[in-house]
């Protein structure tokens, strides 16, 4: 058995995550309708009413991931319980779902901004706000945190809403520099 969970924590997290996953398809859809907005709105030549779609579209997909989020928090053993019995999957699976549904809504706002950079046309700085989020970041934090401070599968775990915080945050950043605004396509 791994130092991680073993084959329990897997099964969990893989619950877990199916749900995730499950709970994260409407806010795809209004990252798409982001991108749409903004490239139509681009196209227009109205960048101050792309810039307002944008900022719309993360209001309501914050507002549906909170909710997904309370929701995650607050019954999470009632939903893992749906899909396992077997206590120990049961209780990583909760606790996973707990834990990376307690950054849902930095996952709403994320998603919107990097759509809408893509949208304006400036892939450039979405690709390396991913890299270095997932790959620079959550990657060698889960090790820290499961390794070094001990912390077993919790720690992995908290690396996935943090990294996803911090994607968010750095993806609001340049959003709000506005540079996506001059990208010519």
């Amino acid at each position: 058995m791994a130092v991680t969970g073993g084959t329990h924590a897997s099964a969990g997290y893989q619950i877990a995550i199916r749900n995730v996953v499950f709970f994260i398809l409407p806010a795809w859809g209004l990252n798409n309708a982001a991108a749409t907005l903004v490239g139509q709105n681009l196209g227009a030549k109205q960048p101050e009413r792309a810039e307002k779609s944008v900022l719309l579209t993360t209001k309501y997909n914050a507002i549906f991931m909170s909710g997904v989020m309370l929701l995650f928090i607050l019954f999470a053993r009632p939903i893992i319980r749906i899909f396992t019995s077997v206590p120990e999957d049961l209780y990583y699976g909760a606790t996973s779902l707990q834990i990376i549904g307690a950054g849902y809504i930095f996952y709403g706002i994320g998603m919107v901004m990097i759509q809408a950079l893509n949208g304006a046309g400036d892939t450039r700085p979405p690709t390396w706000i991913n890299f270095f989020a997932f790959w620079l970041f959550q990657v060698p934090l889960a090790y820290l945190l499961v390794k070094v401070f001990n912390m077993g599968v919790a720690g992995a775990f908290i690396a996935i809403p943090v990294a996803e915080t911090a994607l968010a945050l750095a993806a609001y950043y340049y959003f709000s520099k506005g540079k996506w605004k001059e990208v010519k396509v």
